[in-house]
């Protein structure tokens, strides 16, 4: 490692936004440590960094925990999506909150930042709209998607106990819905769902009436908010929303997916999941503020840059498509 160059260790880093972390790291000049389990990461979003030798991957579950010398962490591991994280719900949540601890415990050993990868579902189902970060939120702790929406919760409590008992530098992101390549085609995700649904021609499938509204924000934008945190101040700490507000109904997300994909998807309805929110948007005035961020790119470009993305990935052998 070069004098004064950041060791940096992304949790997660084999998933969805840790592999795009990773990339965007390293080309800043950052030596990376990727460590993952491949619960839900998959191997092909980090294969054409393994020849960098600025990057270095540890297959490694953080709910133990790890003993390295690096100068930052990123802390995004834990599966993400209902289907994964439901899955094993006992798991999700010592992989939020075991997780939490080790890498809290290792960054007041080495006395150096931490970035909690915090989450949007915190809010629940929201009685407030948008969602600013002073709202507690409106979550359910008995249900289904417990797990994951407490799981993250208690995670965020872990950080700002040990930010005021032991003054560990931390920065809370609570991140909105994001989307973008590397995202798995099996993720159950409504963005992949709808994109890989209509690229196979097959019915776009709509839970409830498509009434309900989500905002999307494309992963690049997302990135560059989590490192713009990360480089911020010791005192802006957070909790800060990282999303993009524009808001769309799931419906009109399924038209413009159909519509750019050039697909004969039919759309069709099922019933709504439980505790799945009506809306979801958030209020980035804080970001704006202590960050400079903003997302950039809107829901057209991103979804031709992710259509491209999965396009590629259906034609791959489907082993590797998953791997």
């Amino acid at each position: 490692m070069l004098l004064g160059q950041k060791r940096t260790l992304v949790t997660g880093g084999a998933g969805f936004i840790g592999s795009n972390l990773c990339r965007r790291l390293l080309a800043e000049g950052h030596e990376i440590l990727c460590v993952d389990n491949f619960f839900t990461g998959m191997r092909k979003n980090i294969t054409h960094l393994l020849d960098n030798p600025r990057f270095e991957l540890l297959r490694h579950d953080v709910t133990f925990p790890l003993f390295v010398e690096i100068d930052e962490i990123y802390n995004l591991a834990c599966p993400a999506s209902p289907i994964h994280y439901q899955h094993d719900p006992v798991q999700t949540t010592k992989t939020s909150v075991m997780g939490a601890i080790n890498m809290l415990g290792l960054a007041k050993r080495l006395r150096i930042k931490i970035l909690q990868a915090s989450t949007s579902e915190v809010y629940g189902d929201p009685s407030v709209h948008p969602q600013p970060e002073e709202y507690w939120g409106h979550v359910n702790p008995i249900g289904f998607r417990s797990c994951y929406d407490e799981g993250k919760r208690c995670a965020e409590t872990l950080f700002f106990d040990y930010y005021r008992q032991s003054r560990v530098k931390i920065k809370v992101a609570r991140i909105f819905n994001t989307y973008g390549p590397n995202m798995r085609p099996d993720d159950g995700r409504v963005v992949s769902n709808f994109i890989v649904q209509a690229l196979r021609n097959e019915p776009v499938t709509l839970y409830g009436d498509g009434s309900q509204s989500r905002s999307f924000c494309f992963i690049d934008d997302l990135v560059d908010g989590l490192v713009r945190l990360m480089n911020s101040p010791d005192d802006v700490i957070g909790p800060i929303n990282i999303g993009n507000p524009d808001e769309f109904t799931i419906k009109e997300l399924a038209e413009r997916v159909i519509g750019l994909t050039g697909s004969r998807s039919p759309i069709i309805l099922k019933p709504l999941p439980s505790d799945d929110p009506r809306q979801r948007q958030p209020d980035i005035t804080l970001a704006r503020k202590a960050l400079g961020w903003n997302p950039t790119i809107g829901l057209e470009e991103g979804l031709k840059k992710t259509i491209a993305y999965f396009e590629e990935l259906l034609r791959s052998p489907p082993d590797l498509a998953h791997s």
